[in-house]
């Protein structure tokens, strides 16, 4: 059983045993290509989130009805990337086996492959959600196979065509795009059909990964690879509740904020106004029905 973090995310203060969500941050951003920074994010958040409040007037809940566990930051080997996946993955395959559900702080998105290895073992058929700026669905870059800019393409070699549903991308090569044809459903520029594809997903395990670059760097400029065009922050907000608010959903991520490109700390305040949202909207159920 996990002990206590010494500091944690605003509200995220259940006991281990009693908690149904395991937040935990992965300070990873080794095969950054542009801009690094995301590996002090969840740090940031932390600290500033106390200057945030408990209550989502969106949903009537506080997060001091929630059940979350703050479980920190893990520390990783910025040397050797297969050995940070895999303690990442050792860390999640053991919330996974203790009935929880985990949600990751990146740290650049190539953190998201070990949690989704850790995921397929428990559910066969999982499906993976995917919203992000940019394609992220190179075969390699630079010649390596394990980058943020190839992730997508690792996570659909574990779930296959049929698997891989990728919604606000407005950024990637001419050939990831044609390939996307064959293999993802991806919906450029915004979150049109999401509601149906949830639909179509009823009753099979979804894990949710939120790349916040699909937010317009005008609302978030604090992240290593800005992509105009972007949606807005009232567009993100209801993709994830349409989202979260299914009992589907097995576990989800966010990552790549990098906050000292944004000296404002505006786009700090929103990666946790946004986690704030999508943890409540994940309690919903279980609060309102212990009301």
């Amino acid at each position: 059983m996990l002990k206590d973090n010494v500091e944690t995310f605003l509200g995220c203060d259940t006991p281990y045993g009693e908690a149904r969500i395991v937040l935990f941050g992965a300070p990873f951003d080794s095969t950054t290509s542009f801009r690094p920074g995301t590996r002090f994010a969840s740090r940031t958040m932390r600290a500033e989130s106390y200057g945030l409040e408990t209550y989502s007037p969106y949903l009537d809940l506080d997060m001091e009805e929630a059940r979350v566990f703050d479980g920190g930051d893990l520390e990783l080997c910025f040397g050797d990337t297969e050995r940070a996946l895999g303690d990442i993955e050792a860390f999640a395959r053991g919330i996974l086996m203790d009935g929880k559900k985990p949600f990751l702080v990146g740290g650049e998105h190539l953190v998201t492959l070990p949690v989704l290895r850790a995921m397929k073992e428990r559910y066969d058929d999982l499906a993976i959600l995917h919203f992000d700026a940019h394609t992220d669905l190179r075969e390699e870059y630079l010649g390596a196979r394990l980058s943020h800019a190839t992730v997508m393409r690792r996570a659909w070699e574990l779930v296959g065509d049929g698997g891989l549903f990728q919604f606000g991308i407005r950024s990637g090569e001419r050939a990831e795009f044609y390939w996307a044809r064959e293999h993802t459903q991806l919906q450029k520029f915004d979150f049109t059909g999401l509601q149906e594809t949830m639909e179509r997903l009823a009753g099979r395990p979804v894990y949710l990964t939120v790349d916040l670059d699909v937010l317009d760097p005008s609302f978030f400029p604090g992240t290593g690879t800005p992509e105009p065009g972007g949606v807005t922050f009232l567009d993100l907000l209801g993709a994830v509740r349409c989202v979260l608010r299914h009992d589907y959903i097995v576990g989800c991520d966010m990552v790549e904020l990098s906050p000292h490109y944004d000296a404002s700390g505006a786009s700090t305040a929103a990666a946790l106004k946004l986690l704030r949202e999508m943890l409540l909207a994940w309690e919903a159920p279980q609060i309102r029905a212990a009301i």
